[in-house]
């Protein structure tokens, strides 16, 4: 599977971005797909994430609210609605895919990524 997330840009706070990562290869449905972000010094962390079997997904507390993933699966894309954005939410951004049926939030349990797209906002 290749991933190619694009998207990230710069805002001011409070405004809005929308990510999307468009997946090549293999059945993309068949997968848990998700966002991570790794701001610089710091280790990279969950964001997101899209249920195999679809239908469900989670976010990572201080995005609860804010952020909202989504797929569609018939364009093989899974997209990152960020709205209110903070400072904080500054990082590289990551789409990820993993061969897990249902919903993982470790960095280890997926098996492909995607290049990156930054995202930064301005205070």
């Amino acid at each position: 599977v290749q991933l190619q997330a694009s998207g990230g840009g710069l805002v001011q706070a409070g405004g809005s971005l929308r990510l999307s990562c468009a997946a090549s290869g293999r059945t993309f449905s068949s997968y848990c797909m998700g966002w991570f972000r790794q701001a610089l010094g710091k280790e990279r962390e969950f964001v997101a994430a899209s249920s195999w079997p679809g239908g469900r997904t989670y976010h990572e507390d201080s995005v609860k609210g804010r952020f909202t993933i989504s797929r569609e699966n018939a364009e093989n894309t899974v997209y990152l609605q960020m709205n209110s954005l903070k400072p904080e939410d500054t990082a590289v951004y990551y789409c990820a895919a993993a061969l897990f049926r249902g919903i993982t939030t470790g960095p280890r349990e997926y098996d492909y990524w995607g290049q990156g797209t930054q995202v930064t906002v301005s205070s």
